[in-house]
């Protein structure tokens, strides 16, 4: 369980496995399709903790998101996995070093709220004079009256 301090915390999910973080970790994800310098929304987060209250659950969470800006690319470090049988002749030697992502987490939030923040944006943008998006027409409406048709004729 995250410390009280005051910052908030939260677990999210990336690549199969789950980190915990707060606003300025820096953390090593497996490796993302993300162009270094780009921010990302990790929106797979299981719990969000500040001062007053953690939030658990599907209900509780839903909507939060985790954004993170990409650092750069890197390789981890050589594992070398040996297998030896004495007496066998059985000596096999592999090795693999992962690719991974650097990741800064720059906040901890709900989408929700950001959406809401881009809505006035748009009404702003339509009282400047824009044209307003034009209704969607039912089949109904889009078929002529019979009487309609006889005129044309």
């Amino acid at each position: 369980m995250p410390k009280p301090s005051g910052s908030p915390t939260a677990v999210v999910v990336s690549g199969g496995k789950q980190y915990r973080v707060a606003p300025g970790d820096r953390i090593l994800v497996d490796r993302l399709k993300a162009e270094p310098g780009s921010e990302l929304k990790m929106e797979r987060v299981l719990l969000v903790a500040d001062a007053e209250s953690t939030k658990v659950g599907l209900h509780e969470l839903q909507g939060q998101a985790v954004t993170a800006r990409v650092i750069g690319h890197r390789r981890g470090p050589k594992v070398d996995v040996i297998r030896y049988k004495p007496k066998k002749r059985v000596r096999v030697h592999r090795g693999a070093r992962a690719d991974l992502t650097a990741l800064e987490i720059v906040g901890i939030g709900s989408a929700r709220a950001e959406k809401k923040a881009e809505k006035p944006e748009r009404k702003a943008d339509k009282a400047e004079g824009e044209k307003p998006a034009r209704a969607r027409t039912t089949r109904k409406a889009a078929q002529p009256e019979p009487e309609a048709a006889e005129e044309t004729t």
